[in-house]
């Protein structure tokens, strides 16, 4: 990465790059680790870690130009994280005798947001640029540490009906800006169940979604096998092969 920087010898195109340029890339690559982990695609997985571990040695020589840090800076920065965050494997014979304590992860790394900032929010640290369902059930999270939570599955499924009924309040009130407020409501709800159902929202979405498609194309393929065209037919026919779809 050294020399594909050098301003003499370099390329061309990685000598334009910086971090805001970069980052687009950085969470495609994390995405595509992700769809290689899902598809239990080993060799892909292998490639795309490869193709992530370059963005951080991207990252870390535009930084290391510029006199902020390098590489090693931020594989010692993990590594001296990983043995401070795990004191019953690395920690005192005490510590290490005691064993792990449910919470202790979370609970050294509050301490040490608050070193950094003694007015530190319980929310810091969550990543604005998150997609934002994932964001909402690791907001939740957060805010359950500090007691603002149901105790049970039975809070955010009431929570969820309430915010549909408010959500088809407000479409019957005609406003599109108070319905789409209800309907963003009542999606951080679903993520709040999510997870005290112990799911990962976006997960349980993505699911969802390869299960839509999955049933969707096969609908389309019946109909091409008939001749119809899926958009000439009306929503009860429609309906109708879903259904019959879904049942098989």
């Amino acid at each position: 990465m050294a020399r594909l920087r050098d301003p003499q010898t370099g390329c061309p195109w990685d000598l334009q790059q910086d971090f805001a340029s970069l980052a687009p890339y950085t969470v495609e690559e994390a995405y595509e680790v992700v769809d290689a982990i899902r598809r239990e695609d080993l060799r892909s997985l292998r490639d795309e870690l490869g193709d992530l571990l370059l963005q951080v040695v991207f990252h870390s020589r535009v930084a290391e130009e510029k006199g902020a840090f390098n590489f090693d800076d931020v594989a010692s920065g993990i590594a001296g994280k990983m043995l401070r965050r795990h004191p019953h494997v690395f920690g005192s014979a005490a510590e290490r005798q005691r064993g792990a304590v449910e919470g202790s992860w979370e609970h050294i790394k509050a301490t040490e947001r608050r070193e950094v900032d003694q007015e530190a929010s319980t929310l810091d640290g969550v990543a604005r640029s998150l997609p934002a369902l994932m964001r909402a059930q690791k907001l939740g999270k957060r805010a359950a540490r500090a007691g603002f939570d149901w105790p049970d599955a039975a809070g955010p499924a009431a929570k969820i009906a309430e915010e549909l009924a408010e959500l088809q309040e407000a479409l019957a009130g005609g406003s599109e800006a108070d319905a789409a407020e209800e309907l963003g409501d009542l999606l951080f709800a679903a993520a709040s169940l999510a997870r005290h159902l112990g799911a990962d929202a976006e997960e349980v979405l993505a699911s969802a979604n390869r299960k839509f498609e999955r049933r969707f194309r096969l609908m389309e393929e019946q109909f091409r096998e008939r001749g119809a065209e899926m958009a000439d037919l009306d929503i009860d026919t429609l309906e109708k092969e879903w259904q019959a779809v879904k049942s098989r």
